[in-house]
């Protein structure tokens, strides 16, 4: 059996538990499928998640769900869909951290010229869960000149959402830490709320400002028609209370811990929603993937989104890579460079 480089969870754990192993073996590719030799993988929250047992998997298992790179082979049914070797492709399956990834032909994304990999292949999930975050979550709740209040700007997914907020017509409010201030201003967002630093967390101390009084006098005592939340525990409360009537608070991460139970008649006084989306959710159909995925570069294409790749780590840095994201280090998009 032909074996390859991958980086493995054999037990949870913290980042220590990614082993990185010269002889795992090489996948095999399914009907309809294609092997991706990988140039690049995108590191995650949720890949953290799995990592630690949060969102379980079956073990062991190669991380990762985000990579980009050349179709390496082809089955006979992708070759009559016109893919070809060599094609340069970005995906999302599971398994990314590796040399060599299955992917069904319905999951690639051919990668357009004047695209770079690593920047198409930041665009997977984060561009993507941006989109949908920015275009169908908040289900048109929210439109054109209406507030939009985004946590964590400085970097990540909501790096991509502020832009594409903007680029709907929105009006946003962007939160960050004094450590990513510089690049979330770059963002467009209208009014930036700049936060103290937790050391060694990936995310901000929300308590530091008052955001909700902040929130209110920035849109004249309205609140904001949707928010858009990937930090969880830490702004929960803050979310809901700067809800406009009707609003739709959008809990899509987990970075301070995962969201409490809580009541739904705290939702009454405003009238509001919430909604807990994922990615494949919104990416259910073939023509809603590439949809989605055409339209974000157009923009890149078009100069419309600036894409911040912060750093690239070998793959045998694995570890490494899981811990830069989790103390909060990254003002963009973090990868792993594969040989």
């Amino acid at each position: 059996m032909l074996q390859t480089k991958a980086a493995v969870v054999r037990e949870v754990g913290d980042a220590h538990a990614l082993k990185v192993e010269t002889d795992f073996p090489t996948p095999e590719m399914k009907p309809g499928g294609v092997i991706v030799k990988n140039q690049y993988a995108g590191i995650n929250f949720i890949d953290t998640y799995h990592r630690k047992g949060l969102y379980p998997r079956d073990l062991p298992f190669v991380g990762g769900q985000e990579g980009g790179g050349t179709v390496a082979a082809v089955s006979d049914e992708a070759a009559e869909q016109g893919i070809k070797v060599g094609d340069p492709v970005a995906y999302s399956v599971f398994g990314s951290y590796a040399q060599y990834t299955a992917v069904p032909a319905a999951k690639l994304l051919p990668v357009p010229e004047g695209v770079g990999m690593d920047v198409a292949t930041s665009c997977v999930v984060q561009g993507l869960t941006a989109h949908y975050l920015t275009s169908s979550a908040h289900a048109d709740l929210i439109k054109p000149g209406e507030w939009c209040l985004i946590h964590g700007v400085g970097g990540g997914t909501c790096q991509w959402a502020a832009q594409m907020a903007k680029l709907r017509g929105f009006k946003v409010i962007g939160t960050c830490s004094k450590g990513k201030a510089e690049a979330a201003s770059k963002l467009g967002c209208d009014e930036l709320i700049v936060l103290d630093e937790v050391p060694g967390a990936a995310y901000e101390d929300y308590e530091s400002v008052d955001i909700v009084s902040r929130v209110m006098e920035v849109t004249e005592g309205k609140g904001c028609k949707a928010i858009i939340d990937g930090i969880g525990k830490s702004t929960m409360d803050i979310s809901i209370n700067s809800l406009a009537h009707r609003g739709i608070f959008i809990s899509f991460g987990n970075a301070s811990g995962a969201v409490p139970a809580f009541p739904v008649l705290r939702l009454i006084g405003k009238s509001a929603f919430v909604t807990r989306p994922k990615l494949l959710d919104y990416t259910t159909t073939r023509a809603e993937l590439v949809s989605r995925a055409d339209e974000i570069f157009g923009w890149l294409k078009e100069g419309k989104l600036n894409v911040s790749v912060d750093c690239a780590f070998p793959l045998e840095q694995a570890a490494e890579g899981h811990l830069y994201l989790e103390a909060g280090k990254s003002r963009g998009k973090v990868l792993y460079k594969i040989d």
